[in-house]
């Protein structure tokens, strides 16, 4: 009988402590779609399809684009400052920054990110209406999405 009481008791604690582990584990957050495409036009410097990568810690969300157009020369890591404008469907805006973008060689996709923008629960982002502005070297370079996004915007929790 002691036993009984021994393995009761137990699993009884064992228990315990996988509710509270639970309880005290952080919300996972999750941005769906995580990915996105989008066709783009970039005026004077070309076109076609980009891809919107997302993610998401609490407020905090980074998105990575890799743009429709390719790098005219080599370019160094860090070397683009770009900006990039999502439209919520509340109609507000929402700006991702930043100065990040990997090394490119001449005729790589230019990829800028991850841009670091700060993002509410039950925000729906999308390209369309929105832009891309980056400055490489001087130039201003503004890509804007000639429909909406593929599969859809991004949901934020």
């Amino acid at each position: 009988m002691n036993g009984k009481r021994i393995s009761t008791g137990a699993a009884m604690a064992v228990g315990a402590l996988a509710a509270a582990s639970l309880a005290f584990a952080p919300s996972a957050l999750a941005v769906t779609p995580q990915e996105a495409t989008i066709n783009a036009d970039c005026g004077i410097f070309g076109g076609g399809q980009a891809t919107l990568t997302a993610t998401q810690d609490g407020t905090a969300a980074t998105i990575t684009v890799t743009s429709a157009i390719t790098a005219p020369i080599a370019l160094s890591e860090d070397s683009i400052s770009s900006t990039l404008t999502l439209v919520n469907a509340n109609g507000t805006t929402t700006a991702f920054t930043g100065t990040e973008n990997p090394a490119m060689a001449t005729g790589d996709p230019v990829t800028v990110g991850p841009l670091n923008g700060t993002v509410a629960s039950g925000d729906s982002l999308e390209a369309f209406g929105g832009s891309l502005q980056m400055t490489i070297f001087g130039i201003n370079v503004t890509c804007t999405a000639t429909a909406a996004q593929s599969p859809g915007p991004f949901v934020f929790d």
